[in-house]
């Protein structure tokens, strides 16, 4: 595993305060294997020794440019210099550097990174070294390298790289996949055990090159339990999920999903009856510089049970709520896009609900899908209008209650660049083998040191899943206060989590959500289970938000 990941191989539950109590006590978990990181994002490019320029004024043979070897007639070959460059981070480059030139030789060996900064070491004989840089923003750059000696330029060599981060650009929300009418794929369900293909690339002004793009991922028309993941089309298909479902369900969830390099994703469906599947984007990445991320601590914007960023009352069936999201709570003016939890609480009937930015009509999309009296909700990343604001419609034909927490907003001046992970599950407190302290008990929560790189590492894509629930709750994912070193040394305080949720559920019930936790200031991520009855936790990791 790339050691800038800094994934730290521990987790710990804490058990309920009592009183006296001195803290959480930590316990081992199983390590973690992330070496698919550096697999999927860290790949290495080569400009080998024999592409090394020679000008003619330094060429000691027949003084012809290009000359990369020992010319005839010539005492001393021209030196030349090897180079392989691979991503360590998100902005960060190590290149290697193979100089070759006659024993003796001194020569001064500059490396220009292609963005205005340049770093120079000696070299007497061959010599080999590795230099390492971290470019202020993502993107494609040329590096060159120049061998001088007393005389001049002795030869030039040159190889284009391009950081493995990847800044977010978000996109008017649009309906890309609905198998119900055709839309984006045949009509007609998705048979069990089988795929979607979702055209992300080249769909409408989606442009060519997208790394990684962000999807409400709807299960409807369900007539018996599954899931479905998603993943770039032509990879293995991985053993995590995104949407969990039960016969007769309409489940949503926002995925983050690799795209591959012709443009696709697949959504399987890994139930044992067809399903529809819809498939709404509402932004991508790609290697150029756009907007970064930043992680905030979870904070509520809006609820209108009680008056909150919105009038205390109900959002009207078939009505709308505009919510001012810049220049308040940590967002600053000029941010792009925010990434929210919003949940719907005392539906009066069944219905949906739709977020998009101000400015503009409600769009025929959906984020997400409720029953009446149901308590649900779903991750959303949505862009902002011209004047900072969001607009939230209800589109039942009854009113219902609506909660929006804020985890993090997108803007120019982010300095967080996404790095997608092949899908790894990090945490399933289901499996002894792993995991052998048994269900997350009611008011407790999971400690989990994810970084050990903080700042660079401040906030990682997670699929959290609740299932075998003894009774009604919800879940919150907050960044922990205490140092890794505080659990280790057992003086760890108990820590207050804020006042949001990432995901509710009834007794009985299997719900995920997609949560983008921030890792605050130790790196550690707490998982809480408010209800007072025990859960079963699952954690997928998809990737890693990182600002150099």
């Amino acid at each position: 595993m790339a050691a800038s990941v800094g994934l730290i191989p521990a987790v710990a539950q804490a058990a309920p305060a009592t009183p006296g109590a001195a803290g959480p006590h930590g316990v081992s978990a199983p390590d973690v294997d992330l070496n698919k990181v550096a697999a999927s994002n860290f790949t290495t490019v080569k400009s080998p020794a024999e592409r090394t320029v020679h000008t003619p004024s330094a060429a000691k043979g027949d003084g012809k440019a290009g000359a990369t070897a020992q010319a005839e007639g010539s005492a001393a070959a021209e030196p030349t210099v090897g180079l392989a460059a691979k991503g360590t981070s998100a902005r960060g480059i190590s290149l290697d550097l193979a100089v070759v030139s006659d024993p003796g030789t001194a020569l001064s060996v500059n490396v220009a990174w292609g963005d205005g900064t340049s770093v120079t070491f000696g070299a007497n004989g061959p010599t080999n070294s590795t230099e390492t840089h971290s470019y202020a923003e993502i993107g494609s750059y040329t590096i060159k390298v120049t061998l001088s000696d007393g005389s001049g330029v002795r030869g030039t060599n040159e190889l284009a790289v391009v950081t493995p981060g990847s800044d977010f650009t978000p996109y008017a929300p649009t309906r890309l996949l609905d198998t119900r009418d055709g839309t984006g794929a045949p009509k007609g369900k998705v048979a069990p055990y089988a795929t979607a293909r979702v055209k992300i690339s080249g769909n409408g002004s989606i442009p060519a090159g997208v790394t990684a793009v962000v999807l409400n991922v709807t299960a409807t028309n369900t007539t018996s339990g599954g899931h479905v993941t998603a993943f770039p089309e032509g990879s293995e298909r991985p053993t995590t999920s995104n949407v969990n479902f039960s016969a007769g369900q309409t489940v949503p969830n926002l995925v983050i999903v690799p795209v591959n390099k012709n443009g696709y994703v697949d959504l399987y469906n890994g139930g044992w009856e067809p399903v529809d599947l819809i498939a709404d984007i509402t932004g991508y990445f790609t290697r150029t510089s756009s907007s970064g991320y930043t992680a905030l601590n979870p904070s509520r914007f809006v609820d209108t049970r009680e008056g909150l960023g919105a009038p205390k009352s109900q959002v009207a069936g078939q009505g709308t709520i505009g919510v001012q999201m810049t220049g308040k709570g940590g967002i600053p003016y000029g941010a792009t896009a925010v990434a929210l939890n919003v949940t719907v609480t005392n539906p009066r009937e069944d219905g949906h609900l739709t977020v998009y930015p101000s400015g503009g009509a409600a769009p025929t999309t959906s984020n997400l899908n409720f029953r009446g009296g149901q308590t649900v909700a779903n991750s959303v990343i949505v862009p902002v209008g011209s004047d900072g604001s969001i607009k939230i419609r209800n589109g039942a034909w009854k009113g219902t209650d609506v909660i929006v927490d804020v985890v993090g907003y997108y803007s120019t001046d982010g300095q967080g660049a996404y790095l997608p992970f092949l899908p790894e599950r990090i945490l399933d407190t289901r499996d002894p083998a792993d995991w052998p302290y048994g269900q997350l008990e009611g008011q407790g929560y999971i400690y989990m040191p994810l970084s050990s790189s903080r700042p660079q590492n401040t906030a990682y894509v997670l699929n959290t899943t609740v299932t075998n629930t003894r009774g009604d709750g919800y879940l919150t994912v907050s960044p922990d206060p205490n140092s890794l070193s505080a659990y280790d040394n057992d003086w760890a305080t108990w820590p207050t989590p804020p006042n949001s949720s990432n995901l509710n559920w009834k007794r009985g019930e299997t719900v995920p959500n997609l949560v983008q936790a921030g890792t605050g200031y130790n790196g550690i991520v707490d998982f809480w289970n408010r209800g007072w009855d025990n859960i079963d936790l699952v954690v997928d990791i998809f990737g890693v938000y990182q600002t150099n």
